[in-house]
């Protein structure tokens, strides 16, 4: 029985457009794509957005100017998605920092 080469297996690539990048897995990032402090920033800023926008929207329904309290309801609730994803991020963060703490060298 003849043994065939094994040929490189190509590089598995995402389907669709991404925030990181719709490159292969391993690869680089774009020069242009921004770090991760970067996008942890534009996330917190995002944060930061939606409870003002839950402010504002809380005022208008107290003073009587809120048309649509559907709307302060999205907002809310988003803006607490928004704050349990960050907390969750950071936690798994910290525990990450303290599992490389703890290897041995």
């Amino acid at each position: 029985m003849a043994m065939l080469p094994i040929a490189p297996i190509p590089p598995i690539t995402i389907a669709g457009p991404t925030a990181v990048g719709a490159g292969p897995i391993g690869a680089a990032a774009p020069s242009g794509g921004g770090s991760f402090g970067d996008m942890f920033a534009k996330a917190l800023d995002n944060v930061a957005t939606s409870g003002a926008e839950v402010d504002r929207l809380s005022v208008q329904a107290a003073t009587g100017d809120l048309n649509a309290a559907h709307d302060l309801t999205i907002a809310a609730s988003e803006a607490q998605l928004l704050t349990q994803l960050t907390v969750e991020v950071r936690n798994r963060a910290v525990e990450a920092f303290n599992d490389i703490m703890r290897m041995q060298v």
